[in-house]
């Protein structure tokens, strides 16, 4: 099947986001889409795959103009898109969600559906309980699941939105497998949305970028990634580094905690964070790690021990008493956590203020066009938060932590973000941490954790590892790392 974009354009108000983009996609090949939080990636392709019309320009599949109205139309014609957030009912089980989009009539064949649910599975290498219920499975388990629905459903070119945001290092290796199998022996046709130049090197042949909703870059692979950043950002950027800093006095104090989970319990965990100091926590999705940031934030329960912020028991606190000691939490789940579907910026500023029982719109706006300049978040105070781009997303969720802060916990604080966008994040977020507060995050990228953190916190198989001294690790940090998570020791 062969896929050709011709003239596409779309605009949104006074923003163009696609400008008469023509690319063209051959059978049996892997691409990559490449452009700057903003430049028009995902628009583009939600328009490929069905999910919002261009103004103009056309779709053609083998030389014949095509027309969707819906994502079923595309996907009647071979093309699916999963979403860097993927679209499941978590109340509903593994199973359900693979049947969904199906024409079986009021008697669904489960038995069937199930044997097609573990065939496509085992095809490619994941490995899926069809009885869990969505909402227990990771986020790479989300995406595994997604995939082989489409697949189910006869996709024959298959768009994948920043896949390997909040997933392991292993889940990616065993995903980018079967992506280069089911190009090469099956003949399907591969797009891959991502920020992640590594991953792009790793698995893509051909590369398209895109800057300003313009293309302005077609490259095969290998190619140098200075000259994507440059094609991508106009310029070489900078190698980021945490910098020197001091520590200050204990802020956060973990004595001997257990906690349960997703599938294992973590125990005897004791860990002391003083201010100024930046603790990154590693390990495959589903080792501990959100859990037990969740737990210092007082939303998981603790099975024993005690956490304790400036010397204060948490225990019994609600997140609203946290926050005012001076803690905040930025889940990975933007839309599903962090942010609300339907409220405009200026309504979320507005909520995160504690501004008593009136709200003061005037000052809820300003604040909002204050935070949208200083933060670079393309939108308005009047855009609804989910028509914002994931990145901007992402932006606006940091935009949202209160000032002042003792103890920021975030979970993949750059998930969706762009090298440039990722960088001046964490300029953000090191500024607070000389400030005086402390920081642990979770991140999938073991290069990141490396680069900013002062201290690791490794998890695997229910047992926590402290590393205390990257730079002297005798191989690449994040190698070693990797060795850790996967179970060997230092």
């Amino acid at each position: 099947m062969h896929v050709e974009l011709r003239d596409i354009t779309k605009t949104f108000g006074n923003l163009r986001a696609n400008d008469a983009l023509s690319l063209s996609f051959a059978e049996g090949r892997i691409y990559a889409l490449l452009g700057e939080n903003g430049a028009g990636k995902s628009t583009l392709m939600k328009i490929l795959s069905g999910y919002q019309p261009p103004d103009s320009g056309h779709i053609l599949i083998d030389g014949q103009v095509v027309t969707f109205e819906t994502p079923a139309d595309a996907l009647r014609c071979g093309i699916g898109m999963l979403h860097q957030d993927p679209l499941d009912v978590p109340n509903l089980t593994v199973l359900d969600n693979f049947m969904l989009g199906r024409h079986e009539g009021l008697l669904p064949k489960r038995k069937a559906a199930r044997e097609a649910l573990e065939a496509h599975a085992a095809r490619l290498g994941f490995h899926l309980d069809p009885f869990r219920y969505v909402d227990s499975l990771t986020i790479g388990e989300r995406q595994q699941l997604e995939i082989v629905r489409l697949l189910s459903l006869g996709a024959r070119l298959l768009i994948l939105d920043e896949p390997t945001t909040g997933i392991s290092a292993e889940q990616k290796h065993t995903l980018f497998s079967s992506l280069k199998r089911l190009a090469a022996q099956e003949g399907m046709t591969i797009i891959l949305v991502s920020h992640k130049l590594e991953d792009v090197a790793a698995l893509c042949e051909e590369v398209y970028v895109l800057r300003g909703g313009k293309l302005v870059g077609h490259r095969l692979m290998p190619t140098p990634i200075d000259e994507l950043v440059t094609l991508m950002f106009g310029q070489s950027l900078p190698r980021p580094s945490r910098g020197a800093h001091s520590l200050g006095e204990e802020i956060l104090c973990v004595e001997s905690v257990s906690l349960t989970a997703r599938r294992l319990t973590v125990r005897d965990l004791s860990l002391s964070v003083r201010s100024g100091e930046v603790i990154g926590l590693a390990g495959l999705d589903g080792s501990g790690q959100s859990d037990f940031l969740r737990a210092c934030a007082g939303l998981q329960p603790i099975n024993s021990g005690q956490i304790l912020i400036n010397g204060v028991s948490i225990r019994g606190k609600s997140y609203a008493e946290l926050l005012r000691m001076g803690v905040a939490y930025a889940p990975s789940g933007r839309l599903e956590e962090g942010l609300i579907d339907g409220l405009t910026l200026a309504e979320h500023f507005a909520l995160a203020r504690d501004s008593g029982i009136w709200i003061k719109w005037r000052e809820a706006v300003a604040l909002a066009a204050r935070q949208i300049a200083h933060y670079n978040i393309r939108g308005a105070p009047h855009s609804p938060v989910q028509t914002l781009s994931g990145g901007n997303q992402q932006r606006t969720l940091i935009a949202l932590l209160p000032d002042n802060l003792r103890l920021l916990l975030l979970e993949d604080p750059t998930r969706g973000l762009d090298v440039e966008s990722t960088a001046w994040v964490w300029q953000q977020l090191l500024a607070r941490r000389d400030a005086g507060a402390a920081i642990l995050f979770t991140s999938p990228d073991l290069d990141e954790i490396v680069t900013y953190s002062d201290r690791v916190l490794v998890f695997c198989e229910g047992r926590a590892t402290l590393v205390t001294d990257l730079d002297n690790l005798t191989r690449n940090p994040a190698e070693r790392l990797g060795e850790l998570i996967g179970g060997r020791s230092l």
